[in-house]
């Protein structure tokens, strides 16, 4: 049986094992390090918050590269249903005209969010927007905006663990676990 946990009213039992979420960071990381391996400026991570500030720290940890990170907080979610409207709390506060961003996003779903991200940070004329993410579900995602750095393309279950919460617990599990029907 499967480890399981309970946050608030729910259950949970554990889908991806930490170890597989290390293996499939380190893949992304080594993609990252050839392509930014010779910028001319250190790229700028910028980590969206809550959900992905432990990629992003796994994630910089990996990278070889010289690299800034700033943060910026938008939140679209409530239990488990996303409300479909992006609110940004936090923005980047210093200019990162000519520079190159990456996007680090704990999951992409609708792309609503990553979309909101990519016009906000276009209007502060970066030289180019990468996207990075840990979870990707390419069957809810409704952009044709490209999702370069993807650790893992999953389905559409509702998780949590590794950053992801479910109404703002559950961010510190290791590893990644889906509700049951239980």
């Amino acid at each position: 049986m499967k480890q399981r946990v309970t946050l608030n009213d729910r259950t949970f039992e554990v889908m991806i094992p930490a170890e597989e979420i290390d293996k499939a960071i380190e893949k992304v990381a080594e993609q990252l390090n050839k392509d930014y391996a010779d910028c001319q400026r250190p790229p700028i991570f910028v980590g969206v918050l809550n959900g992905a500030f432990i990629f992003l720290a796994d994630i910089v940890r990996k990278t070889t590269f010289e690299n800034e990170i700033a943060f910026v907080q938008i939140s679209s979610y409530v239990g488990t249903e996303s409300t479909g409207q992006v609110r940004q709390k936090l923005g980047i506060d210093f200019d990162i005209t000519g520079r190159d961003i990456i996007i680090v996003e704990d999951i992409v779903e609708t792309g609503h969010s990553i979309n909101h991200m990519i016009e906000y940070l276009r209007s502060l004329s970066p030289r180019s927007i990468e996207v990075c993410t840990l979870f990707f579900k390419p069957e809810k995602y409704l952009y044709d905006l490209p999702i370069k750095y993807c650790a893992m393309e999953i389905g559409n279950e509702f998780i949590v663990g590794y950053g992801l919460d479910y109404d703002q617990i559950g961010r510190g599990l290791k590893d990644i676990y889906v509700v049951t029907n239980d």
